[in-house]
């Protein structure tokens, strides 16, 4: 479990189809049926009425994950090498050089024929020091809107993923004894810096609406706002390396998550009222939403799938704190100030404060009660649950499916279940599946992952499920936050010697199904179904 929560899991965090029947590694049907075409149709509005039934493709990244020259946010500090930084993980350096290359990327981004580029942009850069306002960095994000508006690509952009500027929480500070300063705010958990960072955050939204309101529409406020809080806050793990997911701590913990639930809300009210031009003609002037880790979580016990009621509601316990308490907030006006899955606080002024939601979805999980398998203390304290990803104490649903690079399974099969509690659970909201995506050197394998996932959207769509997209992730190989760049989820390799991009196998497969908006019989007999995937180590020649 502590390699789980230091490591794997921490960077994972942070990190049936259409018709019936299994296929086989390689793309042969194994009961003969010949697979039908799926037909996806054109772009809509991401949070309107007249988008229901649309379809977009798309592709993200993030910008602390594959930027350069990105040295004032609290990744750099966090994990550059002491004595300048603080040593604690991998180094981010210079990213793959996604800064100085963006708007030459905005190539690769044309060449995969999708509708839209999922990106961040780095507060850090914009507001390096408090109230100091980077207008250089302004212009360059100008630039690559306008190289994505030029080639028809819809922006939609995030303000929060997973990184800070160093004077929000200085993890170098994390006691912060001296009270906020313009240097340090102390962080959300703090009693008088919490509310000036949410303050700052609405103020940063609001700079950015203002700024490229005239040509996006399309904004996400957090990403994963629990993955962030599991590993800033709950453990420790990234900046700003505070441990508090503890009885003693708790209230700690809890009102950095109060105050982070304010942040998204007065993000949203700030763009509202800043970005008033309809940029893309669906008679909204913005979509604002967020995304949320949504992995497939399965009750486990005694290295079997467990039908025990203590796991079962083990597992619910977790996919409440981790899923759906922070969306819950907002879609009902509540919160749960002790974490035991009850509602103790009514916050109506959170209300009506999401347009669209989106899932994020790569692995499967098994939860178990704590001390189920006779172990020390809870991964998870407080939630008093304990956690698998991989065999023998989770079994596998296939072997192949095993991702060695993040240590879990990939969880293609359940993202339909997932959804369709998503669309049960938040009715008449919007989804989007912003990002799923596999680390992997094998090209056939990540293809097999993106086919094997639209067949699951489409299955869902067809029942009704109001999904309207598929954003792959990622655009670029990337800093994969605790893993380093050992993690290869980039549809373009990179080398990060020379930072040259090198297409993927798997580029001439998404960018034909996004370009002919389907998938065809031939690809779904290749690469489609519920059959093994290829092996990882049988990558190299086919990258």
């Amino acid at each position: 479990m502590k390699r789980l929560i230091g490591t794997t899991l921490a960077a994972t965090l942070l990190a049936a189809v259409l018709t019936p029947g299994a296929h086989a590694q390689g793309g042969t049907r194994v009961d003969g049926i010949r697979p039908d075409k799926v037909s996806f149709p054109a772009i809509g509005s991401l949070s309107q009425p007249s988008g229901k039934g649309s379809f977009r493709f798309g592709v993200s990244s993030s910008a602390t994950q594959i930027e350069d020259q990105n040295t004032h946010n609290d990744w750099y500090l966090w994990s550059k090498p002491a004595p300048e930084g603080l040593g604690k993980s991998p180094f981010v350096g210079d990213g793959v050089g996604g800064y100085t290359r963006a708007v030459q990327d905005t190539d690769l981004v044309d060449g995969l024929n999708v509708d839209s580029y999922r990106f961040s942009i780095e507060w850090s850069r914009i507001e390096p020091q408090r109230n100091k306002i980077d207008e250089e960095a302004l212009a360059h994000y100008d630039q690559q809107i306008n190289a994505l508006v030029a080639k028809g690509i819809r922006p939609m952009i995030t303000l929060h993923h997973f990184a800070n500027p160093v004077w929000v929480d200085d993890p170098r500070d994390p006691d912060c004894k001296n009270g906020p300063s313009d240097t340090n705010l102390c962080g959300l958990d703090h009693p008088q810096g919490g509310k000036l960072v949410v303050e700052e955050m609405a103020e940063f939204a609001k700079l950015i609406a203002e700024r490229y309101g005239d040509r996006v529409d399309e904004w996400v406020t957090l990403n994963e706002p629990m993955v962030y809080m599991t590993f800033s806050h709950a453990f420790g793990a990234g900046p700003p390396g505070k441990a508090n997911l503890n009885p003693a701590n708790l209230a700690k913990f809890t009102t950095a998550q109060r105050r982070y639930i304010e942040a998204h809300v007065a993000m949203y009210r700030a763009i509202k009222a800043a970005d008033r031009v309809d940029a893309d003609g669906d008679r909204a002037a913005s979509s604002v939403g967020l995304t949320v880790g949504a992995q497939e979580y399965v009750p486990i016990r005694d290295g079997k799938v467990s039908k025990d009621p203590r796991d079962i509601a083990a597992r619910d316990r977790y996919r409440q704190y981790t899923d759906y308490g922070f969306v819950d907030a907002l879609w009902k006006g509540t919160f749960d100030s002790n974490l035991d899955g009850v509602a103790d606080e009514r916050h109506p002024e959170w209300t009506g404060t999401l347009d669209w939601l989106g899932p994020q979805s790569y692995a499967r999980i098994g939860v178990s009660e704590a001390g189920a398998s006779g172990g020390g203390n809870p991964a998870y304290p407080v939630i008093n649950v304990d956690l698998c990803t991989t065999a023998p104490c989770l079994p596998y649903r296939d072997p192949s499916y095993f991702v060695p690079a993040m240590g879990y399974e990939a969880s293609m099969q359940g993202l339909a279940s997932v959804l369709r509690e998503y669309g049960k659970r938040y009715r008449g909201l919007p989804l989007v599946v912003t990002e799923s995506g596999i680390a992997t050197e094998n090209g056939a394998r990540r293809s097999q992952h993106i086919v094997r996932t639209l067949e699951q959207i489409a299955q869902v769509r067809a029942e009704g499920v109001d999904v309207r997209g598929y954003y792959h992730w990622s655009l670029l190989d990337n800093f994969e936050w605790l893993s380093g760049y050992a993690a290869r989820f980039g549809l373009y390799e990179v080398d990060r010697t020379t930072m040259k991009r090198i297409p993927t196998s798997s580029v001439p497969v998404y960018s034909g199904i996004a370009g002919s908006r389907s998938l065809s019989p031939q690809v779904r007999r290749e690469f489609g179904g519920t059959g093994p995937l290829s092996p990882e180590n049988a990558g190299s020649a086919a990258r």
